[in-house]
């Protein structure tokens, strides 16, 4: 079993930064791909940004200089670092870990833009 546990939601004012965390643990041979999706209400969950191991970064359009996504491959762990959050970035924001073994999700971390 792999498990993925996130930290860093919250609410933040327009303009502000917020920074997100996820630690995967469990049966974890080797991680291909680490990534960061968002689900906002009714709409359908939605790539934020990936990074596979040893690659380079993808990012939505929609979060391009304004997002950072990045991992450890020692520790297993993925950030986004999100700056200048407009209200439109309010979601929930799913950990993503694609292993050989299969997909797996975080619990979800609430991410709340307002004034």
């Amino acid at each position: 079993q792999v498990q993925l546990v996130e930290s860093g939601g919250g609410l933040v004012q327009p303009g502000g930064s917020l920074r997100l965390s996820c630690a995967a643990s469990g049966s974890i041979f080797r991680i291909a791909v680490m990534g960061w999706y968002r689900q906002a209400p009714g709409k359908q969950r939605e790539l934020v940004a990936a990074i596979p191991r040893g690659g380079s970064a993808t990012y939505a359009d929609f979060v391009k200089g304004r997002f950072t996504i990045s991992n450890d491959n020692t520790k297993n762990t993925v950030s986004l670092q999100m700056n200048n959050l407009k209200p439109e970035d309010t979601a929930v924001y799913y950990c993503n870990v694609a292993l050989i073994t299969g997909n797996y999700w975080g619990q979800g971390t609430q991410v709340t833009v307002s004034s």
